[in-house]
């Protein structure tokens, strides 16, 4: 039987078993089945195809974050792109006008912020239809997912593409689970849970690693996690990436709906042809790829305001600056002095542990 097969014959399985409390022992262990031998199938397929590039896909990074716009053909990708970044990409009411990857820059607030306008996607894009593989494999670079959707098609639209991107291990706007799994020679499996679980029991949890060969290690759930996520972190490649939804075309919604949608979350309205709230659209990917700008002072000189350096939020403290400069600036590091809203005192010498925030003037002392 080809793997296929299998997976056909677990999705069916699957469908024809009723969900209640005395089978979801049997369906957590043929999800992990189906999640064992889906990764097999996308991994000999992108072995056979290379990767994720291709002729027109190989494009490289430039600027401090990579925005990769996705979504069916002929939603306005191309023409945010030419708007934003003022590349030109081919603009045409016909379907699959853009066929390969096309970059762009734009900078807004001294980060430089690099677009990637991707061909189309199809229903089957994670099984490579349309160069689906391709397209996607560059949006697993991207630091951001912006996807495009037309106002005046249905919504299913969204959870199509969802679905073809949690295909390929992108898991849009979720945290990864706070799960370690630590493997072992022999012990057998240990788990250790720091929160109750209310979806998953020890036996469970069990089977899962067994169906991955795991039989021994120590487990430890920071968390109440799915079996979805407990698989998630066995297999190990999957990317957590924040997402904007931009519902292009909005002068074909009436006033209402608009209201409506303003209070969704990670939506935002836009007419890309008619230039309607761009300024929104900007600003609420600035804040999606939450970084911060960091200004140097070389000593005895005033500080630098033209050419910010970028760090990611979760990555801010004084030895990540300084790794960002130059690796040898951490070996050669003595202290540092800030100023700004991260110290008590202005300047205030710190030391490699300090976290920097949002506009924080630096002067580093080497050895």
């Amino acid at each position: 039987m080809s793997t296929a097969q299998k997976i056909a014959e677990i999705e069916a399985e699957m469908a024809r078993t009723q969900k209640n409390k005395s089978t979801m022992g049997h369906l957590c262990l043929l999800k992990a089945k189906l999640a064992k031998y889906k990764k097999e199938v996308l991994d000999a397929a992108t072995k056979a195809s290379g990767g994720g590039g291709g002729e027109g896909f190989d494009v490289g990074k430039t600027g401090d974050a990579r925005v990769g716009l996705i979504g069916f053909p002929s939603v306005g990708k191309s023409t945010l792109m030419s708007i934003l970044t003022g590349t030109y990409s081919e603009v045409s009411e016909h379907e699959f006008t853009t066929l390969t990857c096309i970059p762009g820059v734009y900078k807004y607030k001294g980060t430089k912020v690099q677009l990637l306008d991707l061909p189309g996607i199809i229903e089957g894009a994670k099984d490579g239809k349309g160069r689906g593989k391709q397209v996607i494999g560059v949006a697993r670079t991207c630091s951001l997912i912006m996807i495009v959707l037309d106002a005046s098609k249905p919504l299913t639209h969204k959870f199509k593409i969802e679905y073809e991107l949690e295909g390929f291990g992108i898991r849009l706007n979720k945290k990864a689970p706070d799960i370690k799994v630590h493997k072992k020679d022999k012990g057998g499996v240990i788990i250790t849970k720091m929160v109750p679980l209310t979806k998953l029991d020890d036996d469970t949890i069990k089977s899962v690693l067994k169906e991955y060969r795991i039989m021994s290690c120590d487990i430890v759930l920071r968390c109440d996690p799915s079996v979805d996520e407990l698989i998630d972190v066995i297999q190990g490649n999957r990317i957590y990436m924040p997402c904007i939804y931009i519902l292009n075309k909005i002068d074909k919604l009436y006033i209402e709906e608009l209201n409506i949608l303003e209070k969704v979350p990670h939506y935002v309205c836009v007419n890309a042809k008619s230039k309607w709230n761009l300024d929104e659209l900007v600003e609420r990917i600035w804040r999606k790829l939450d970084v911060i700008r960091v200004y140097t002072k070389p000593r005895k000189q005033l500080p630098d305001f033209t050419a910010p350096v970028i760090l990611k939020r979760t990555h801010c403290s004084v030895e990540d600056f300084c790794r960002n400069i130059h690796k040898s600036m951490v070996e050669q590091f003595k202290s540092a002095y800030v100023w700004g809203k991260s110290v008590k005192h202005n300047p205030q010498r710190v030391g490699k542990d300090h976290l920097l925030m949002d506009e924080d003037v630096i002067q580093v002392n080497k050895k």
